[in-house]
C-alpha cells in the first residue's frame, strides 16, 4: 500500500563535535566526547500546502499486510568539512549494496564499517547556512529583478514629470497674476480649487475613525521600517522564520505609543469630547480583526491536529505582552498626545456650511480614481509580487532584501505622486471633500495585490483544501487591511502653515490672494502623503 503522494521532509541528525574546554550546549554548536547530540525531526505535510503540516510522529503510518521488508545499511560513509576546530558540514551515503535483509525474525550475521573523511574548507562556522539561501541571489533571478526595478523607476520619472508639470504650469501662474494686481484678483471670480479654499479644511466625516487609521498606519509603517533594518542587517534567515515572526510581535508591542499618540493628538485638534473612545477604537482597529482572525484559524489548525496551531503557552505569552507592554504604551501615547496642546490652524477661514458639490463626470468619483491610484503603485511592484508570494507561500527561499527595500521605496513614492495628483483633480473640480477619498486611493493597491493573490492561487499555485485556503485568503485579507492603514500615515500635512506674520512688508502687500493660492493649492497638494 502506497503512502499518500505527500513530501516527506525529514531533516537528518546535524552532529557538531569540537574539543576544548567549554560547556557542552546545543545552543553554541559545541560538544565534548561522550555527549548526547539532539536529533531533530521536521514536519510533514503535501508539498503544495504549506500552511498544512503535520508533527511526523504524529503521522498514521499505513503498514502494509503482505510483502513487509526491513532493510539495513552495513556501510556508510561520512565525509565532514571543518575550518579550525568548528565543524562546518556533515555529509552522510550508503552503500546500496550493503543491505542486509531483517524481514524473517531469526539471527544475521552483520559486519558495520564506516568511513569518515575530513576536509578543511575556508567557509567560517558564522556562514554555514548561507549555501542554502542563496537560490534567490542567482544572476538569471538579479536579472529580472533588476528589470523590475528599472521598470518602476521609469514610472516614477514619468509620474515626477507629471506632478512637477501641473505645480509649474498651474500653481506658478496663479502667483504671478495674483502678485501683479491685487486689486484686479479681489474683482476675479475665483473658479477651481481656488473656489472652495473656505471648504478644503473642514473636518471629515467619522473623525474618530480617521484618526484611529491615522494613528495606526503611523505604527505598521513603523514596524515596517524597522522590520527592513533588521533584515537588511542580517538578522532573518529564510530556514528560521521564527525570528521573522518573533521580531513583529516585539516590535508592535514597543511601536503601540506610537498608534496612541499619533491619533490622540490628531483627534484632539478636531474635539476633544471622546478621546478615549478614540483610543480604544485605535487599539482595536487592527487587533480586532487580527485576533478574530487568528482564533478561527487557529481552531482549524487544532482541528486538523497540523503544526501551524499555537500551543497554549505561546498564547500566554502573546496575551501578557498585550496586556502588559501594547495597551500601556498605547494609552501612555494618547495621554501624551492629548497634552501635546496642538491645534489645528487653518490658513482660511472655514465657512459655516459646505458649498454643494457641481455634478462630476463618471471618471471623477471615487471608484475611478481608486482604481487608478491602485494600479500604477501595483504595476510598479507585481513583478517582486510573484518571488515573495513564491517565497510565504512554497519553497522558493528571499534573500535579497536590498532590492526589497527598493521596491518599497518606489511604491511609496509612486503612491505620492499618483495620489498627489488626483486630490489636485478633486480640488480643481471643486470637490471639497478630499480627506477619505485621499487616504481611500492611497490605500487603494491593496485591493489590486489582494487580487493578485487570488489569481495567483487559483492559476499560479496547486495549494488546495479547507484548511491551505483558509490561511491564504484570510492572511492576505490582514495584509489588504494593514495596507489600507498604512495609507493613513502623514507628517506633511501637520507642518505648520505659513502665516502672515512670517511675510515681510513687500510680500504684505499680495499677503490674502497668495495666502490662498499657496496654502490651499501646494499644501493640500502635499497632504495626500498619508498613503503610507
Amino acid at each position: 500500500m502506497r503512502t499518500p503522494t505527500t513530501l516527506l521532509l525529514l531533516v537528518g541528525a546535524i552532529l557538531f563535535s569540537g574539543a576544548g574546554h567549554v560547556r557542552s550546549d546545543a545552543s553554541d554548536h559545541r560538544y565534548k566526547e561522550g555527549d548526547t547530540v539532539p536529533l531533530y525531526a521536521n514536519k510533514v505535510g503535501p508539498f503544495h500546502n504549506p500552511s498544512e503540516t503535520y508533527r511526523y510522529f504524529d503521522l498514521p503510518f499505513c503498514i502494509p499486510l503482505k510483502f513487509l521488508t526491513f532493510y539495513i545499511y552495513q556501510s556508510s560513509d561520512f565525509e565532514i568539512l571543518y575550518n579550525k576546530d568548528r565543524v562546518i558540514e556533515i555529509s552522510a551515503r550508503m552503500d546500496p549494496h550493503s543491505l542486509v535483509d531483517l524481514t524473517e525474525d531469526k539471527e544475521v550475521d552483520a559486519e558495520f564499517m564506516y568511513n569518515v573523511k575530513w576536509k578543511e574548507t575556508e567557509t567560517p562556522f558564522e556562514k554555514r547556512m548561507e549555501k542554502y539561501s542563496m537560490s534567490s541571489s542567482l544572476p538569471h533571478h538579479l536579472e529580472i529583478h533588476w528589470f523590475s526595478i528599472i521598470n518602476s523607476c521609469v514610472t516614477v520619472l514619468l509620474l515626477a514629470g507629471f506632478l512637477a508639470t501641473i505645480l509649474m504650469r498651474v500653481l506658478k501662474n496663479d502667483f504671478m497674476k495674483y502678485a501683479q494686481d491685487e486689486e484686479a484678483a479681489d474683482d476675479q471670480e475665483e473658479t477651481g480649487w481656488k473656489y472652495i479654499h473656505s471648504d478644503v479644511f473642514r473636518f471629515p466625516t467619522h473623525n474618530s475613525l480617521f484618526a484611529a487609521s491615522l494613528g495606526s498606519g503611523t505604527q505598521l509603517f513603523t514596524l515596517t521600517i524597522f522590520i527592513f533594518m533588521l533584515a537588511l542587517v542580517g538578522v532573518f534567515y529564510p530556514y528560521n522564520r521564527g525570528a521573522l515572526f518573533t521580531a513583529l510581535v516585539v516590535i508592535y508591542a514597543l511601536t503601540s505609543g506610537i498608534a496612541g499618540y499619533t491619533s490622540a493628538s490628531f483627534y484632539c485638534q478636531l474635539e476633544e469630547k471622546s478621546w478615549v473612545r478614540n483610543l480604544l477604537l485605535t487599539g482595536c482597529l487592527f487587533c480586532g480583526p487580527l485576533f478574530l482572525t487568528f482564533c478561527f484559524l487557529n481552531t482549524v489548525a487544532i482541528t486538523y491536529t497540523a503544526t501551524a496551531a499555537l500551543p497554549f503557552g505561546t498564547i500566554v505569552v502573546i496575551v501578557l505582552i498585550w496586556t502588559l507592554v501594547t495597551s500601556p504604551l498605547l494609552v501612555l501615547g494618547g495621554i501624551a498626545g492629548k497634552n501635546s496642546k496642538a491645534e489645528f490652524q487653518a490658513p482660511c477661514r472655514t465657512t459655516k456650511y459646505p458649498r454643494e458639490i457641481p455634478p462630476l463626470p463618471w471618471y471623477r468619483s471615487a471608484i475611478p480614481q481608486m482604481a487608478m491610484a491602485g494600479f500604477l503603485p501595483f504595476s510598479a511592484i507585481y513583478i517582486e509580487l510573484y518571488y515573495i508570494f513564491a517565497s510565504v507561500w512554497g519553497h522558493r527561499i528571499y534573500t535579497i532584501y536590498i532590492i526589497l527595500f527598493i521596491v518599497f521605496i518606489i511604491l511609496i513614492i509612486v503612491t505620492a505622486f499618483i495620489t498627489v495628483a488626483l486630490t489636485y483633480f478633486q480640488l480643481a473640480a471643486e470637490d471639497h471633500q478630499w480627506w477619505w477619498r485621499s487616504f481611500i486611493c492611497g490605500g487603494s493597491t491593496g485591493l489590486f495585490i489582494y487580487a493578485y493573490c487570488l489569481y495567483y492561487y487559483y492559476a499560479r499555485s496547486d495549494m488546495s483544501g479547507f484548511m491551505q485556503t483558509s490561511f491564504f485568503l484570510r492572511i492576505q485579507g490582514l495584509h489588504l487591511l494593514r495596507t489600507l492603514l498604512n495609507a493613513g500615515n502623514s507628517r506633511l500635512l501637520w507642518s505648520p502653515p505659513l502665516r502672515p506674520s512670517h511675510l515681510s512688508v513687500d510680500q504684505m502687500r499680495v499677503r490674502r490672494s497668495v495666502h490662498q493660492s499657496f496654502h490651499v493649492g501646494f499644501l493640500l497638494l502635499l497632504a495626500p502623503y498619508e498613503f503610507c
